[in-house]
């Protein structure tokens, strides 16, 4: 496995194509529409004047959703065409969203701490993802919300199985190990890594959700994509941070 960097997954992710960015920017691709989306947005609750970090914010889509919903929003972002995608739709379209472009794992002074933090797809890009989840949990009030969303480690690559075999197949499941894909890498890691880590920051988890897919949504999605309807390929966490 390649000896990633925070800077080395940075700069591969921020060469991410305009036309795939402008495909994704109202709510993100076919998965986060439909599967994750939703129940991010229902554990947050209501968002309306609370302040919420969007860590990891990529093109900015989910940060212009809660921006709609009334939150103070900061996304933060590290990629350069994702950052400066983002920048852009908020000149287009002000929302009162700022956007810092920054690695995770070296936030700036965001100012007060917030009520919610959100990072969704982003802790499986990091390579040092624990110092990433660390300053998430760090940037919150006591008593504040932590939500990520990540591959399911159990049913990862789901899609591409299902549709070569008609079922998931897996050989190994305990060793990290990196996930290549066309924008950038992706590592697996088990879920009692992700939880344990969680918890040893002293957060106490409030929700764990593997959402499915409807049968009549994956009627009309692509080849394959009935595998979401039998076993969950994303798992959602919330969280919070000790009092």
């Amino acid at each position: 496995m390649t000896e990633w960097t925070n800077d080395m997954a940075i700069q591969r992710w921020g060469t991410m194509p305009r036309t795939l960015l402008e495909q994704m920017a109202h709510d993100g691709d076919f998965a986060k529409r439909h599967l994750i989306n939703p129940v991010l947005l229902h554990m947050l609750g209501d968002v309306a004047g609370r302040r919420v970090l969007d860590a990891g914010c990529g093109n900015g889509y989910l940060s212009r959703m809660l921006a709609g919903r009334g939150a103070r929003t900061v996304g933060v972002e590290p990629g350069q065409s994702l950052f400066d995608f983002a920048v852009e739709q908020e000149t287009v379209a002000p929302q009162g969203i700022r956007y810092i472009q920054a690695d995770l794992c070296a936030l700036p002074d965001l100012g007060a701490p917030f009520d919610a933090v959100v990072a969704s797809m982003v802790l499986p890009a990091i390579p040092d993802w624990t110092g990433a989840m660390q300053a998430c949990v760090h940037a919150l009030k006591p008593g504040g919300l932590f939500v990520f969303t990540v591959n399911h480690p159990c049913f990862e690559q789901l899609w591409t199985a299902w549709r070569d075999h008609g079922e998931y197949r897996t050989h190994r499941y305990l060793a990290e190990y990196e996930i290549p894909g066309p924008s950038g890498a992706n590592f697996h890691r088990t879920l009692s890594t992700y939880l344990n880590q969680l918890t040893s920051l002293g957060c106490h988890l409030t929700e764990i959700a593997e959402p499915g897919l409807a049968p009549d949504v994956a009627s009309d999605g692509p080849d394959g994509i009935d595998a979401y309807v039998h076993l969950p390929n994303f798992l959602i966490v919330a969280a919070r941070r000790a009092t």
